[in-house]
């Protein structure tokens, strides 16, 4: 089956794409890497006047969405230019707050909608950690039927924060707010550039019922399926690299990429890849939809993108040689990025048994 975007689908791509290459991203992701957050936050608040942060945040409360292909094409571009930050916890913390409501879901939809705030998320059966919660405004965390939110370090310097002529201060130059507890060290992350909180234990209980646990369990399938998105277009990203690159090195005279053994290496990795883009397109329909097969559809997307973006590194380090280790080549930061990737929000077996189970 082919998944066609329309005209306005296809012109969404594009201006994100246009957007990310001005952007140089890659020196954004160094920096993002290094606890400089300034270049990312800026970066934020641009992908948000695009609209991506709106797109899974229901009309009611400022968003436009849901709109899961949109949501794709949208995680797609972002896995593309390997865009640092909790960008799937905040899109799977609007569907979140979306169905639950109430005040925490008033005041923080309209927020995560607008790129006014930064937030991540951690759930019950997809691991301990919350990405980049240091720069977060809010951590939401579910835990049976309460969902906790903590709010962060992130107000002093998000893409939210006030600042500047105007802004009253207190003894010291405090702008008068708590100062929030900081979470911790982060966890040694393969990417330097995913930084890995343990959410500390507390936080408000701002929903709670057995509601909060559906709702979680719509916040999962959404994180599961952005990140399907974006491990799709990092191994992508990872083949036209590796492509560019085979061209130019040569061996005997010749470029290596017209090796038989190379070309066979590089067609296996774009069969992959492109195997994964319609299971990715059509989980979005089926969630577009509201299929009651749609949560198993995301799963087999995520496991076909995780599995093929994982390939596509294993190619690449292959075909640039010695070269592909080096921190110096952009290149690296993908990489490294490919196999958490994998296994964020659904780990391959995980993705696997949820296929069976229907």
């Amino acid at each position: 089956m082919r998944f066609l975007l329309d005209d306005e689908q296809r012109e969404f791509a594009r201006s994100l794409d246009a957007l990310l290459t001005a952007a140089d991203t890659p020196a954004v992701v160094r920096g993002w890497a290094a606890g400089d957050h300034g270049p990312g936050l800026t970066l934020w608040r641009r992908l948000a006047d695009a609209g991506v942060f709106a797109l899974a945040v229901p009309e009611a409360y400022g968003g436009v969405g849901p709109l899961p292909v949109e949501t794709a094409v949208a995680f797609v571009e972002l896995g593309r230019h390997g865009v640092p930050g909790p960008l799937v916890e905040s899109v799977a913390a609007g569907v979140l707050l979306g169905g639950v409501g109430g005040p925490a879901a008033k005041e923080w939809l309209p927020r995560i909608a607008s790129g006014t705030a930064v937030v991540s998320l951690a759930l019950e059966g997809y691991g301990p950690y919350a990405l980049d919660a240091d720069v977060a405004d809010a951590v939401l965390t579910v835990t049976g039927d309460e969902l906790r939110l903590a709010r962060g370090a992130g107000g002093a310097t998000g893409p939210g924060a006030a600042s500047g002529p105007g802004v009253p201060t207190g003894p010291g130059g405090s702008t008068g707010r708590p100062a929030p507890t900081g979470p911790g060290a982060p966890t040694v992350s393969v990417d330097p550039a995913r930084r890995l909180f343990r959410p500390e234990p507390g936080g408000e209980v701002v929903a709670a019922g057995p509601g909060v646990r559906e709702a979680a369990r719509a916040g999962g399938t959404w994180a599961t399926f952005a990140t399907a998105a974006q491990a799709l277009g990092c191994g992508e990203a990872l083949l036209r690299a590796t492509v560019a690159y085979v061209k130019q090195r040569t061996q005997f005279g010749v470029p290596v990429g017209s090796f038989q053994a190379v070309k066979h290496r590089l067609a296996d990795t774009l069969l992959g890849l492109e195997f994964a883009r319609p299971l990715l397109y059509g989980a979005a329909v089926e969630l577009a939809d509201g299929a009651p097969g749609a949560g198993a559809a995301v799963a087999a997307a995520k496991v076909a993108a995780g599995e093929a973006g994982y390939a596509a590194a294993r190619t690449a380090l292959q075909l640039h040689g010695a070269v592909g280790y080096t921190e110096e080549l952009d290149l690296a930061w993908w990489l490294r990025r490919a196999r958490p990737l994998r296994d964020a929000w659904g780990t391959p077996s995980a993705c696997r048994a949820r296929v069976l189970a229907g």
